[in-house]
C-alpha cells in the first residue's frame, strides 16, 4: 500500500491537452471539407471545356435554338429543325472558358477554344453563324444583359479561380489551425500548468487562429460571390430569352450539375469557417475560469508565470504543435 501511495503521489498530474485522436480527427475533418470543396470547384472551372463524359454535362446554360422561327424561311414551324436550314446549330451550351455547340441527334460537334476572362455573347455567335440572307428576330431586351454579363462574367471567373486555389491551399495549411495544446486548456493548478504549459494566448491568437479566420472567411466568401453572380446572370439571360419565347421559340434551361457544384462547394467552405470562427472564439474566450483561479490562488503569480512566459520548454513545444 506505502509503495502504490508513493507512486501515486509521485504521478506526474494528467494535461488539459487534447487527446491525439481527438486533433487529428479536428485536422482531418478541415482537410477533408476544403478537399471536397476544391473537387467540386475543379469541375466547375473545368465544366463544358470539351466533349468528354462529365464535362459535357456540366454547363451554366444551354439555349436550344432547334425550333427557333427564322424572319426569311416561310412556313418554319413545318420544318424539322429550322436551326440547320438558317447555318445555327441546335443548341449552345456554356462554360467558366468558353461555349460548345451541337445537334440534337448528334451532340457537340464543336467546342471553342479556352479563353481567360470568358463571356458569352449569344448575339455575336449567332449572328456569325446565320447563312448568308437568313435573317432571325432576337429579344429586345438582350442588349442590355449583354452588358450585364460582360462585367459579371469577368467577376465570376476571378472569383471561381482565386476560391479554387485557396481551397487547394487550405487542404494542407488548414491543420495547423488545430494545436493539441490550446490557450483555453490552461488548468487551475500552476503545477499541472509547469509540466502542461499551454500556448501563450495572444501569440496562438494572432499569428495562427486569427489569420486562418480571414483566410477561411475571404475563401468562402469568394467562392459564394461566384456562385451568386453566375446564379444571378444566367437566370438574366434565360428570362429574357424565356419571357418572348412564344415569339421566337427559344428555349434556355440553366444546368442544374454546374449550380450543384458551385453550391456545394459554396457550403463546404461556409461550415469550413464556422467551424474555424468557433475555434477562433474558444482561442480567444476559453480558459477565463482557470485563469481567474490562477490569479487569486495563493500561487498564481508563479502559475501564471509558468503559462505566460517564454521557458525554454514551452518555446519547444510551441513549435511542434
Amino acid at each position: 500500500m506505502a509503495l502504490f501511495r508513493k507512486d501515486n503521489s509521485s504521478a506526474e498530474p494528467s494535461g488539459p491537452g487534447r487527446k491525439p485522436s481527438t486533433v487529428l480527427w479536428h485536422r482531418g475533418l478541415r482537410s477533408l471539407l476544403y478537399l471536397l470543396a476544391w473537387i467540386f470547384l475543379l469541375l466547375v472551372c473545368i465544366g463544358n471545356i470539351s466533349n468528354k463524359p462529365v464535362l459535357r454535362e456540366t454547363y451554366f446554360m444551354k439555349l436550344d435554338l432547334t425550333h427557333i422561327i427564322p424572319i426569311s424561311v416561310p412556313n418554319a414551324v413545318l420544318i424539322n429543325s429550322i436551326a440547320r436550314t438558317i447555318g445555327l446549330h441546335d443548341f449552345y451550351q456554356v462554360g467558366l472558358w468558353n461555349f460548345c455547340e451541337g445537334y440534337a441527334n448528334e451532340g457537340i460537334t464543336h467546342c471553342s477554344d479556352t479563353q481567360n476572362m470568358y463571356w458569352f455573347n449569344p448575339l455575336e455567335i449567332i449572328l456569325n453563324e446565320l447563312l448568308s440572307g437568313a435573317t432571325i428576330a432576337l429579344p429586345a431586351d438582350i442588349t442590355d444583359a449583354l452588358q450585364i454579363a460582360r462585367v459579371a462574367s469577368y467577376w465570376m471567373f476571378g472569383l471561381f479561380l482565386v476560391s479554387t486555389v485557396l481551397s487547394f491551399i487550405l487542404i494542407f495549411l488548414s491543420p495547423f489551425a488545430v494545436s493539441s495544446r490550446p490557450p483555453q486548456t490552461i488548468s487551475p493548478d500552476p503545477s499541472v500548468n509547469q509540466v502542461h504549459p499551454p500556448h501563450r494566448r495572444r501569440t496562438f491568437v494572432l499569428l495562427r487562429s486569427f489569420p486562418f479566420l480571414l483566410l477561411t472567411f475571404f475563401t468562402a466568401l469568394f467562392t459564394i460571390v461566384a456562385s451568386v453572380v453566375a446564379t444571378v446572370m444566367f437566370s438574366i439571360f434565360k428570362n429574357v430569352f424565356m419571357s418572348q419565347s412564344s415569339e421566337f421559340n427559344i428555349k434556355a434551361t440553366l444546368g442544374t450539375r454546374m449550380m450543384a457544384f458551385m453550391w456545394i462547394a459554396s457550403a463546404f467552405n461556409l461550415i469550413a469557417f464556422i467551424i474555424q470562427f468557433g475555434s477562433c472564439c474558444a482561442s480567444c474566450c476559453g480558459g477565463r475560469k482557470a485563469r481567474k483561479q490562477l490569479k487569486h490562488s495563493p500561487n498564481g503569480t508563479n502559475g501564471s508565470a509558468s503559462s505566460g512566459s517564454a521557458s525554454p520548454m514551452h518555446e519547444k513545444e510551441d513549435g511542434q504543435a
